[in-house]
């Protein structure tokens, strides 16, 4: 490895934290001349709430998918993302974000890390779980829609 990231995939919650992610992200991507992806991921019902979902919910999934991928557009746009580069996935979070990082071939993952106390201080829960199985670096970016000063 020479030290430069050649492709970088970033991934986003669609929160108003994404906003801080993607400027840390683009600036990193710009600096070492890095083509960018930027990828959310929606958790399946069935494994957010357990298997037993008592209804049908493909139609809440498929349109919770087409709300996630506008607006994953929309921040692409916003960052000059190409449009081929966004992927919005139903799916378990961290093997999803490292299946995707595996298949691009990226050599950096960024992931948002919220403020937190107790054992998750060091990592959110998303970074944790995609560090130990990713074949690349990851760096997680300390993201928190409160600035210094806000109260609560």
């Amino acid at each position: 490895m020479t030290g430069n990231y050649d492709r970088i995939l970033v991934a986003i919650d669609c929160t108003e934290d994404s906003t801080a992610l993607l400027e840390r992200a683009a600036a990193l991507a710009q600096g070492q001349c890095a083509g960018l992806h930027l990828m959310h991921v929606i958790e399946p019902l069935a494994l957010a709430y357990g298997a037993d979902v008592p209804m049908d919910v493909t139609d809440l999934q498929g349109g919770l998918v087409d709300q996630a991928r506008k607006t994953a557009l929309d921040y692409a746009q916003q960052f000059e993302i190409d449009p081929d580069h966004v992927h919005v996935e139903l799916g378990a979070i961290e093997k999803s974000i490292r299946e995707k990082a595996d298949e691009l071939g990226v050599d950096l993952i960024v992931i948002g890390s919220h403020t937190r106390t107790g054992l998750a201080l060091l990592l959110g829960s998303t970074a944790r779980g995609v560090v130990p199985g990713a074949h690349c670096d990851v760096l997680a970016v300390k993201v928190d829609h409160r600035q210094e000063g806000d109260a609560g």
